[in-house]
């Protein structure tokens, strides 16, 4: 066998006759002069039909048996649909079955419609790992530590778990009592001034939620000028992830990705200010933490301490809980951020419908009325605490209904860092987005009957509890919310608060049962509603 390959691969090898013709001189030279005859919008329109025959033949093989075109348009493929997305076109899509693709430009992309597909690629990530758009790197930081993966996203993503305890998250309660009363009071303004007609409310909602977000992370560090100047501006970042971005617009002025790279540079960079001014304040004995940055702060001095112990030779030295190391001001404010990435518009998305959903629905709104003051013990002025908003029954089947019917998050786009088998018959190549969508297990007839119905009771008498594969709303596998808790225990003290203080009524129009996408769902009119104070 040796000596075969040593023979195979020794001296020179006779060529195939058809070879040496093709490359004799008399062929060269009747090529060179077939093409010298060419002028040049020939070799132009050859190169671009050979582009395109190139790109559909890629498109057709990716593609194999699953659903999606035939064939694409042209190159671009359907970019101008990905630019503005219509919901309805995403239902098609998601029905067309199990798998379904898309591409657009240069980028290949694969649907997954199937819940157990979807928690397959939730929880494989040595095939896929979070991307949300190719841009996203570029906005929330090439070193964010949602783009981690293995050891290095598991370490730092459990040193983050603690600041979302039950005993970390009473602390945060005060704060928000107190940027949601400033805030109905701003609603009620509003409404005065606008004399007493419809308004379109999203705007505050996506204010109230910045607010609510921004004193969560920082407390009084930050100033709400600075929270008014990013609620304003942070649909920028949202704006600039779209699927296909125009080659290096991000360094072309006033373009979205432009625009989104400035506003998320601004934000990172507020908040490590403030990362810093946390620093100094804990470090002062004594001090009491309020927000999330303090508890991570406390934890890293902690952490701190025992080092310095450990390396001076103590033995007796008790470990921290929470041993981590130490952050700098820039990595407490690039982290937070993400928090306000996946936080901002997926809450200001629930908290829109949550009072459109409401003002349609009375009987709804009495009944969460009823046990929001019962619970205070008849004291509508009486402040929520952890406790009090565990114990609200039907107000957390109210958040959880709004979560599943209209979920703040469609889908989770991923990156195939090599070909991923997600089905016996089908193979993901590698470099292409899959994304797997939440939507479709939310709203799956078979196990949440009449899924189109807003119907709080399917979490009380009925069994939708116990439907725990289907409850995607937080994502699952590594990477899912850390704040799972947080959210509707959050939302449960807004709207129990609102009820109790606050009377609203929404003036529907043609276009409020219309979804528009943004990043997540909003009603297409803006959500116009009336503000009055509740006197009884």
């Amino acid at each position: 066998m040796a000596a075969d390959i040593g023979n195979a691969s020794s001296g020179p090898q006779e060529l195939p006759q058809a070879w040496r013709l093709d490359n004799t001189p008399e062929s060269i030279e009747a090529l060179s002069s077939f093409l010298s005859g060419w002028s040049t919008w020939q070799y132009v329109v050859t190169f671009l039909v050979c582009v395109v025959v190139y790109d559909q033949v890629m498109y057709i093989k990716r593609k194999g048996s699953i659903a999606g075109p035939t064939f694409k348009i042209p190159l671009m493929g359907p970019f101008l649909q990905a630019i503005h997305p219509v919901f309805d076109e995403y239902l098609a899509q998601w029905a067309s079955g199990p798998l379904s693709c898309v591409s657009v430009f240069h980028k290949f992309v694969v649907l997954a419609s199937d819940r157990d597909i979807a928690h397959k690629v939730f929880k494989s990530p040595s095939y896929a790992e979070p991307c949300l758009v190719p841009v996203a790197k570029d906005i929330l930081g090439h070193k964010s530590w949602v783009f981690l993966q293995g050891k290095a996203h598991a370490e730092y993503r459990r040193g983050l778990m603690p600041l979302f305890t039950n005993k970390a998250m009473a602390t945060y309660l005060p704060v928000q009592e107190k940027v949601l009363a400033d805030y109905f009071d701003k609603f009620v303004t509003a409404s005065k001034a606008n004399k007493g007609l419809p308004m379109a409310f999203m705007p505050l909602f996506r204010e109230i939620n910045c607010a609510l977000s921004c004193r969560t992370f920082f407390g009084h560090y930050i100033s709400q000028d600075s929270i008014k100047r990013i609620a304003d501006d942070f649909y920028l970042a949202t704006a600039a992830l779209e699927l296909v971005n125009i080659p290096l617009s991000m360094y072309i002025p006033f373009t979205k990705t432009w625009l989104g790279k400035r506003t998320a540079d601004a934000v990172h960079a507020e908040f490590a200010k403030c990362a810093a001014v946390c620093k100094a304040n804990m470090a002062t004995p004594g001090a009491t933490p309020t927000s999330i940055v303090d508890h991570w702060v406390l934890h890293m001095f902690e952490s701190n301490r025992y080092r310095e112990r450990i390396a001076a030779g103590e033995t007796d030295v008790e470990k921290p809980p929470n041993l981590i190391r130490e952050f700098t001001d820039d990595e407490i404010g690039e982290t937070l951020f993400t928090f306000l990435f996946a936080s901002q518009d997926a809450s200001s998305s629930a908290t829109t419908w949550l009072f459109q959903i409401l003002a349609q629905r009375p009987d709804v709104l009495d009944r969460l009325r009823e046990e929001n003051l019962a619970a205070r013990g008849g004291d509508k002025t009486k402040p929520f605490d952890l406790p009090m908003l565990e114990s609200l029954t039907y107000t957390n089947a109210v958040v959880k209904e709004l979560l599943r019917h209209r979920p703040p998050v469609i889908f989770v786009p991923y990156l195939a860092i090599k070909d991923f088998p997600v089905t016996p018959t089908y193979t993901v190549p590698k470099g292409s987005m899959i994304i797997p969508s939440c939507y479709p297990a939310l709203h799956d007839p078979v196990v949440y009957p009449n899924p189109d119905v807003f119907d709080p009771d399917r979490w009380i008498t009925g069994d939708a509890e116990s439907k725990t594969k289907n409850w995607l709303v937080f994502g699952a596998g590594p990477h899912d919310c850390l704040a799972r808790r947080y959210v509707p225990l959050s939302m449960a003290g807004m709207i129990g608060k609102a009820a109790l203080e606050l009377d609203w009524a929404h003036h529907a129009t043609p276009r409020s049962e219309e979804i528009r996408v943004f990043a997540t769902l909003f009603p297409m009119d803006g959500c116009p509603l009336v503000f009055t104070k509740r006197s009884s």
